[in-house]
């Protein structure tokens, strides 16, 4: 492993990001990890924390996104691989999701990023390397009632992340979108889903919250061998735009996308309808 990599990871406090901060830091490598509140991560990370930063920084702030990224350049000099892992769930029909819910969703999960990616691609297009990896999830490819908020902001990100993967290849800069399914991490917990303030009664929208609770703690996947991908992730030479993490991610996309085919061969006689008509 090159230890010379220098590391900027948002939503570190918890879940993927902490665990990937703790892998890399015992490795050698150099982390700029960024919270809500820079105690959360410093009280747990307890080794190693010579080759830590942890920074407090609000991703919908612009302004706080730049001063750290800046930070990072002035303490380690440079920045090879930035992942953007901050974000949340909330969960409620779109009927019942007020704008300032919706809105502060896109916030976090979506602007958080784009502010991330647009603070850091100066500086790797002046190296002319690096590797922006973002997470977005299953639901970035599949949408499940009740949750359309987090659908709209994680297929949002992937698409985002196929657009930057063409702008930066030029310029030498990789790049990769994560889709995880379940992880037994604390993404599930009672504190880190929001549900919607405004309950209607004939969608039922707790009841998802109860089967993401009723999973928690068994969920399938090992977040220490997706943080150990990762580290893995960024020593290929051509890494993958996409990849899908766990069992249930890969049988869930690829079971939707062929639905999605024969859908669209089922109803192609109406697709190919509407051109002009050839003279």
């Amino acid at each position: 492993m090159n230890n010379e990599k220098v590391w900027l990871i948002t939503g570190a406090s918890k879940g993927f990001g902490l665990a990937l901060v703790q892998l890399l830091l015992a490795n050698g490598n150099r982390v700029v990890a960024t919270s809500r509140n820079a105690a959360d991560i410093e009280k747990q990370v307890t080794k190693h924390r010579d080759n830590l930063l942890a920074m407090t920084v609000d991703i919908t702030s612009d302004a706080s996104v730049k001063h750290a990224v800046q930070q990072t350049i002035e303490k380690f000099g440079r920045l090879d691989v930035v992942v953007n892992n901050a974000g949340y769930l909330l969960v409620g029909s779109l009927e019942e999701i007020t704008d300032q819910e919706f809105r502060q969703s896109m916030e976090v999960n979506v602007y958080g990023t784009v502010n991330v990616i647009r603070a850091v691609m100066p500086y790797l297009r002046t190296q002319g390397s690096g590797h922006i990896i973002n997470f977005s999830s299953t639901a970035g490819y599949m949408g499940y009632g009740n949750a359309g908020s987090y659908h709209a902001v994680k297929f949002a990100v992937v698409g985002l992340s196929e657009a930057l993967a063409l702008e930066a290849k030029p310029f030498g800069i990789k790049v990769t979108v994560i889709a995880p399914g379940y992880f037994r991490t604390n993404f599930l917990d009672k504190g880190s889903v929001m549900m919607a303030k405004n309950k209607i009664a004939a969608y039922n929208s707790e009841q998802l919250e109860t089967a993401m609770q009723q999973m928690d703690g068994k969920q399938a996947g090992d977040p220490q061998k997706l943080v150990a991908a990762l580290v893995a992730l960024v020593e290929e030479p051509n890494p993958p735009v996409h990849l899908l993490m766990g069992t249930d991610a890969y049988e869930t996309v690829t079971a939707k996308r062929k639905a999605e085919d024969e859908e669209f061969e089922q109803w192609k006689h109406m697709t190919l309808s509407t051109d002009f008509d050839k003279q």
